[in-house]
């Protein structure tokens, strides 16, 4: 297997599989299983072939449509990699957890292999056309799986999470429209390299004048706001997370929210660089209220699923407070910012492979527990789970013990990295965000108290706890959590090249 196949083979197989499972009828499950099984296995061998220098490897090249600046350019360092083998163990997870399907299951499969494809090709597309088609695929089977199989208000849902997703689009094409004008290019290896000399600003300048770049800067951080989400640009995703089916808002929150973080590193912060530490302020104060202001909003509510789409809100925000407190011009020689920086960057990177799995995780038990009680999933609806369910709840504390960042587990060394590099860059912002872990920490323990503690509920008395299929699924990712928790360098170490190579190459 040549590395010149390997990525346009992991962006085929998911919709080769999505094709079969759609007249597959009942066996369609099987089918999307045995396509992301295979998919993991392809993602963790890119894994294993990025360049030691921390480049870009795996380059597939093609001539598209020149004159539109169009090409068909994959490759993938130690940022796209790992993006790949989280898309592909979430899938996974989604997938196992989607027990019930019982109207369509081979549409619903199907769109849910689509959207794996969609994940792998924006996370492999080098060049914005291409890149934007994939970004433009993972929204309609998305938008699909919320509007057939959601809840009672999946309509609205669905229609919110579309209207916003395709509106920060639409900001995101008018700006690379705007630098294509002035380039002649769409490919991000050429642009990035186009920013880092200040040659990408002379010729935006030339062709559409004085200030325009900072304002295309704008355009690109509010499309991708809208996909993290930044605070305020999430409203849609409450009601997104709360409609879908969890096994779908396990695909929302542990994997396409990284979409927006990825295009923030890969495309913003290289290509406008200079410009988004002009608005760092601003831009910080965001990231801060989007930490604090998202874990408050947990607090309120009495839904699991919106209490975990909160969560979500306020793990993210971690990532955008490290991206734009290291958006700061450092000297040359000043090795002690230069290492905050690198911190930050790595912790951002760690970060986002390990909400992706916590988060996924424990919209996972939500959806066992809601099977096993015909749709309850209220704070107040349960309690005492531990005595009929001691091994559900005992997996579901590791997990949400992750979430709340308890050392030894995955949660805990992406947030002390982000905070590392965070605290000498911008103190001030990373004192106030420490306020989000405090009631992070008590939204989760009083999660722990009325689910697994107290009187058993009526219809919660005959409980059934993890069978054993349940249990073998859920194994591998809860040691996951451990592996990563006690040993954060398996990822750090390989994604530590590329976070050198990538601050090499950016301009503040």
């Amino acid at each position: 297997m040549s590395g010149f196949h390997v990525l346009t083979l992991l962006t085929v197989l998911p919709l080769a599989g999505a094709a079969i499972a759609l007249w597959s009828g009942k066996h369609a499950r099987g089918v999307a299983l045995i396509t992301t099984l295979s998919s993991l296995a392809l993602a963790l061998f890119v894994w294993t072939q990025l360049p030691a220098n921390g480049s870009i490897g795996l380059v597939e090249q093609a001539k598209w449509a020149p004159s539109l600046g169009i090409e068909y350019h994959l490759g993938v360092d130690g940022l796209g990699a790992l993006m790949l083998v989280l898309s592909a163990i979430v899938t996974l997870m989604s997938v196992d957890a989607a027990h019930r399907v019982h109207h369509q299951p081979g549409l619903y499969f199907g769109l849910v292999l689509a959207l794996e494809a969609g994940l792998f090709g924006s996370f492999t597309a080098l060049n914005f056309f291409h890149w934007f088609l994939f970004w433009e695929l993972c929204l309609i089977p998305a938008f699909f799986l919320i509007k057939l199989w959601g809840g009672a208000r999946r309509g609205p849902a669905a229609t919110q999470f579309f209207i916003y997703t395709m509106a920060g689009s639409a900001v995101l094409l008018v700006a690379f429209l705007a630098v294509f004008l002035s380039t002649g290019s769409m490919d991000f290896p050429h642009l990035t390299l186009l920013a880092s000399t200040g040659e990408l600003e002379q010729m935006v300048t030339a062709h559409l004048g004085p200030q325009v770049m900072l304002w295309l800067a704008i355009g690109v951080l509010a499309g991708f706001a809208v996909k993290v989400p930044m605070i305020p640009f999430h409203t849609w995703l409450p009601a997104a997370y709360a409609e879908a089916p969890s096994p779908v808002t396990m695909l929302l929150t542990g994997a396409m929210s990284k979409m927006g973080v990825y295009g923030l590193l890969r495309i913003a912060i290289p290509l406008f660089g200079a410009q988004i530490a002009q608005i760092r302020t601003p831009l910080l104060v965001l990231a801060v209220a989007t930490v604090v202001m998202g874990a408050w909003a947990a607090a309120a509510q009495k839904d699991l699923k919106r209490v975990f789409a909160y969560l979500s809100v306020n793990h993210l925000g971690y990532c955008l407070l490290g991206i734009f407190a290291l958006a700061v011009p450092v000297a040359v020689g000043d090795t002690g910012a230069l290492a905050s920086q690198a911190a930050a960057l790595n912790g951002v990177i760690l970060q986002m492979f390990n909400h992706g799995v916590t988060a996924a995780a424990l919209f996972w038990f939500v959806a066992m527990m809601q099977q096993r009680t015909g749709g309850h999933r209220g704070i107040d609806d349960f309690g005492g789970l531990r005595k009929p369910a001691p091994v559900l709840a005992g997996l579901m504390g590791i997990a949400l013990f992750s979430s709340l960042g308890l050392p030894g587990l995955n949660g805990f060394p992406g947030e002390f990295l982000i905070f590392r590099g965070v605290f000498p860059l911008a103190w001030v912002a990373a004192t106030v965000s420490i306020l989000g872990l405090l009631v992070t920490a008590a939204v989760i323990l009083t999660v722990i108290q009325k689910v697994f503690w107290g009187p058993v509920p009526e219809h919660c008395v005959g409980f059934p706890d993890l069978h054993h299929g349940e249990r073998l699924a859920l194994a591998p990712v809860i040691g996951l959590m451990f592996l990563v928790g006690l040993l954060p360098q398996l990822i750090v170490d390989s994604v530590n090249p590329t976070v050198q190579n990538l601050l090499a190459h950016w301009r503040f």
